[in-house]
């Protein structure tokens, strides 16, 4: 019993690992997607302000977005 739990342990021990790495590489994703998303709306800003004021058609990404940039910190054995 005290081997499954050791094993059980490592195994949570090393998925936990992997989900900070995952949400570490989601969090840099978001912002350059940010950063591509602010320099997009600045081209087609200067592009719309040459054409007339037509509407600006691009989604807010963050209302999209289903991660958490501050999740609650889990305690860790």
């Amino acid at each position: 019993m005290e081997r499954l739990n050791s094993k059980l342990y490592l195994q949570n021990c090393y998925i936990m690992k992997e989900n900070e790495r995952l949400r570490k590489k989601a969090q840099l994703l978001n912002q350059e997607n940010q950063a591509l998303l602010s320099e997009l709306k600045q081209k087609l800003g200067k592009g719309n302000s040459s054409k007339g004021n037509a509407p600006n058609n691009i989604p807010d990404l963050n209302l999209c977005s289903t991660s958490n940039p501050n999740p609650a910190k889990s305690s860790k054995p």
